[in-house]
């Protein structure tokens, strides 16, 4: 037996280094993304035919953080602990596992994807869908699961290739997770040479509350629809952009409904309506966003300028405009619903240096999560504005080295300004300013 032991040793070895061959450096830029080298043939994938429509890839992200202060609440990783100002982390640790099943021409007939995100917080599910492709013009699919949100640019940009640490505030809280469990179709041409190569358009509905619920606590779904145009190129620049759109809510657990109005002395205020229809009734969740990417190409590698902005309407309660995982209770008793109108935007600026392997970012976002009132109206005596109603701008600069093509080293500082309220703890700028160190490697 000891021959033949040895015999399936070998082929089990040989097996495995042929798969870790078949893993290049490729990872997927935006979530939903697939790797087209799915349907290129080498020399290698013929000696072990069931592994080569699989692929493995993942990343790492070791980092050092310090803030202001002790207890800083921080949109660029968690807040940190009451009585500590710096911390190591492990902010991502991912591994993700695609299968495709080809078509008898190049292209793909299904693809199944599976991803999990293991650090020193847990391990959890990042994305698990099927995605199945029409086969006779190549042009639709269809994908149930869960995976990213049709929605912005900076959202479904990958973390592994995201410059800057962390998107930015308004994406975490109107789109907490990125992903969401439901159903969408989507027209994408995978032939380079048809006439609408460049256009790529999905719209599906979703649960809501992403990865911060276990399950979808009432019976009203979101429809999120993007149109995205592809990379046109003129001489040296790029050009791409998209138009995104969110119609949505969740159900009212209280029959207390807020929205901003006036008081008899001109005060901006939450008005209440406590109709009895009110309970059980969904509150408008409405997103429109638009984005535009430029990059242009020269001796010392790109230069690029990415602009995104969102307004719309969102639920929340008196403390939080965040999108919720459960029905929102206060000791298990439901609360009333408070409906604002924000808007927010994302730009960021890239320059590399001397060559591609140095580049410099500047960024500025802002999240306005009530834009009816003022920050002097914050704070008063019967407004009943709270924190929630802040607005938020920060700046980041930050430097990145490319050790090699899958390695990379980011030095990042986060100038985060809130406005100046009558609300106590917010009269002046809060000391909430972070600095992340972090070393990534994807493969």
């Amino acid at each position: 037996m000891h021959w033949q032991d040895n015999f399936f040793s070998k082929r089990i070895t040989i097996a495995f280094c042929c798969l870790i061959a078949s893993v290049s450096g490729f990872s997927q830029r935006y979530l939903a993304d697939m790797d087209s080298s799915f349907f290129i043939q080498d020399t290698v994938r013929p000696v072990i035919k069931r592994f080569e429509n699989l692929r493995i890839t993942g990343y790492i992200q070791p980092q050092f953080q310090t803030a202001q202060s002790d207890g800083t609440p921080s949109f660029a990783g968690g807040n940190f602990s009451p009585f500590s100002s710096s911390r190591f982390m492990l902010r991502r640790a991912r591994v993700k596992i695609d299968y495709v099943l080809p078509s008898k021409t190049r292209y793909p007939k299904a693809l199944f994807s599976f991803q999990i995100d293991a650090t020193e917080r847990g391990v959890v599910v990042r994305d698990i869908f099927l995605k199945l492709f029409e086969t006779k013009k190549n042009l639709f699919s269809a994908t149930a699961g869960l995976f990213a949100r049709p929605f912005g640019y900076e959202v479904n940009l990958s973390s592994s290739f995201r410059e800057t640490p962390e998107r930015g505030r308004m994406s975490q809280i109107l789109m907490p997770t990125e992903r969401d469990i439901g159903v969408m179709v989507s027209f994408e041409p995978q032939s380079k040479q048809h006439k609408l190569s460049h256009i790529k358009f999905d719209m599906g509905f979703f649960n809501g509350q992403g990865l911060s619920g276990t399950t979808d606590f009432d019976d009203h779904k979101d429809f999120i629809s993007r149109l995205f145009v592809k990379p046109y190129i003129f001489k040296k620049l790029d050009i791409t952009g998209g138009l995104s759109f969110l119609r949505g809510g969740w159900k009212n657990g209280t029959k207390y409904v807020y929205t901003s109005g006036s008081a008899a002395n001109g005060d901006k205020i939450f008005v209440v309506d406590s109709a009895e229809a009110n309970l059980g009734k969904s509150s408008p969740r409405h997103y429109y966003g638009a984005d535009i990417q430029l990059k242009l190409h020269h001796g010392w590698g790109e230069t690029e300028w990415r602009a995104e902005y969102w307004f719309g309407t969102q639920p929340g309660t008196s403390a939080s405009t965040s999108n919720p995982g459960t029905l929102p209770t206060n000791n298990g008793i439901p609360v009333p619903t408070y409906v604002r109108h924000y808007n927010g935007a994302f730009l960021l600026f890239l320059q590399n240096i001397v060559n591609q392997k140095h580049q410099i970012m500047v960024k500025y976002d802002w999240y306005d999560p009530n834009i009816r009132v003022q920050k002097t109206d914050i704070g008063k005596t019967g407004t009943n504005l709270t924190i929630a109603d802040i607005k938020f701008a920060t700046w980041g600069v930050g430097y990145t080295y490319h050790l090699n093509s899958q390695t990379k080293l980011t030095l990042y500082y986060d100038f985060v300004k809130n406005e100046s309220t009558l609300l106590p703890g917010y009269l002046t700028d809060a000391k909430d300013n972070i600095f992340t160190c972090r070393l990534q490697f994807r493969f």
